[in-house]
C-alpha cells in the first residue's frame, strides 16, 4: 500500500536516524504512551509520518473502562492523571486501528499491559504475530490501578521475571521495558530488566502525586493519587535517563517533561538514544513534528552530519 506523504515532511535528512534494537528510526521523537491515543486521533494536526515512532496507549487482553472521573487534574507545570489505563483491548485495536496506521510511514510501538502475568504472556503472545509493529513497550510501572504492572516494579527479580516470560512470549519484536520513577535505585532495575532480555528500556513513567481540593476537602482525583506528568519532573526524569545510560548498555529512550527541541536534545546528551513527547500533546497536538524539525535545524546550525554524534556527548566539568 502506498505511504501517506506531504511536501511539508519531505524533508526527513538521513543525519536524523537512529537505531533502537535493531529497529531503525527516520528520527528520535516518538510519542508516549498514553497521551497520543492510538496515533489515528492527532492526524488533522500534524503529519504522521514527520515522526520517529509512535507509541500506542496501552493495550490489554480486554477492554479496560479505566478510572471513573475526576481523573485528570493541571498542577503547577504539569499535570496529575488517574486514567485507570482504559483501552480498547488487543483485539479491536488489531481489527481497526493496525490496519489504519500501516498507511502511514511511520513505526508503531505497542505498550502492553495485564493484571496477572498471564495476561501479559497472552497479549504480547498475539500481538507478536501482528504486521506492523516494530516493538513492544512493556508496561510494569503505572500507579493508576489497584493491581496489576505497578506490583512488577516493586523489586527487581520481579520486573526481570515478567521481562524474561514477555520477551519468550514475543521473540519476533524488540521489547522495551518502561520503568517506574517510583524506586530507591532505578539503575538496578534497569540492569535487571537488561540481564532478562530487554532490547531496551523506556525511562521515566510519571511520579507518584496527589493534589486536595481545600474547599470540598477531598482529593482532586477520585482515585486519590495520580502520575504527575509535564514540565515539572522533566528535571528528575534527566537525572534518571543519565544514570540509566551510565549502568545498561541497551539503549534508552527518554520520557518526562519534553515540550521543546531543548528538552530533546538534552536527554539525548545525556545519553538517551531517542525520546518520547507525552503531556505537552495535550495542549499543543503538533509539538512532536515541529521538535523533530528542530532536530534537523540543530544539526544543520551546527554542521552535525549525524545526530548520533550528540547522543552521551555530555561534557562533565573537571
Amino acid at each position: 500500500m502506498k505511504k501517506k506523504t506531504s511536501e511539508k515532511t519531505a524533508f526527513r535528512p538521513s543525519r536524523l536516524a537512529v537505531e533502537i534494537a535493531g529497529v531503525r528510526f527516520k528520527n528520535p521523537v516518538l510519542t508516549a504512551s498514553g497521551t497520543y491515543g492510538y496515533g489515528l486521533e492527532f492526524a488533522s494536526f500534524m503529519d504522521l509520518n514527520a515522526l520517529g515512532g509512535i507509541v500506542v496507549k496501552g493495550l490489554s487482553l480486554n477492554p479496560v473502562p479505566g478510572n471513573p472521573p475526576p481523573r485528570i487534574y493541571e498542577t503547577a507545570s504539569g499535570m496529575l492523571n488517574a486514567i485507570g489505563l482504559q483501552n480498547i483491548g488487543i483485539a479491536e485495536f488489531i481489527r481497526k486501528k493496525l490496519p489504519e496506521l500501516r498507511n502511514y510511514n511511520v513505526n508503531v510501538i505497542v505498550n502492553i499491559l495485564g493484571f496477572e502475568m498471564d495476561e501479559y504472556i497472552e497479549v504480547a503472545r498475539v500481538l507478536n504475530d501482528c504486521p506492523g509493529i516494530h516493538a513492544l513497550e512493556l508496561n510494569i510501572s503505572c500507579p493508576n490501578v489497584k493491581k496489576g504492572g505497578f506490583h512488577f516494579n516493586k523489586n527487581p527479580k520481579d520486573s526481570a521475571r515478567i521481562t524474561a516470560e514477555v520477551k519468550k512470549a514475543a521473540p519476533r519484536l524488540p521489547l522495551w521495558v518502561k520503568l517506574s520513577p517510583n524506586v530507591t535505585d532505578i539503575r538496578e532495575f534497569a540492569r535487571a530488566c537488561e540481564d532478562a532480555g530487554a532490547d531496551a528500556l523506556s525511562v521515566i513513567n510519571t511520579l507518584v502525586g496527589m493534589a486536595i481540593d481545600i474547599e470540598k476537602r477531598r482529593p482532586r482525583l477520585r482515585f486519590m493519587t495520580g502520575g504527575l506528568s509535564g514540565p515539572a519532573i522533566k528535571p528528575v526524569a534527566l537525572r534518571m535517563v543519565w544514570e540509566t545510560c551510565q549502568a545498561v548498555k541497551i539503549p534508552v529512550i527518554g520520557i518526562g517533561g519534553i515540550a521543546s527541541t531543548e528538552d530533546a536534545l538534552e536527554f539525548l546528551i545525556a545519553g538517551a538514544r531517542a525520546v518520547q513527547i507525552g503531556t505537552a500533546n495535550f495542549y499543543d497536538p503538533a509539538v512532536s513534528e515541529r521538535v523533530a524539525l528542530g532536530l534537523a535545524q540543530y544539526c544543520a546550525s551546527h554542521h552535525i552530519e549525524d545526530i548520533n554524534e550528540i547522543i552521551g556527548s555530555l561534557r562533565p566539568y573537571e
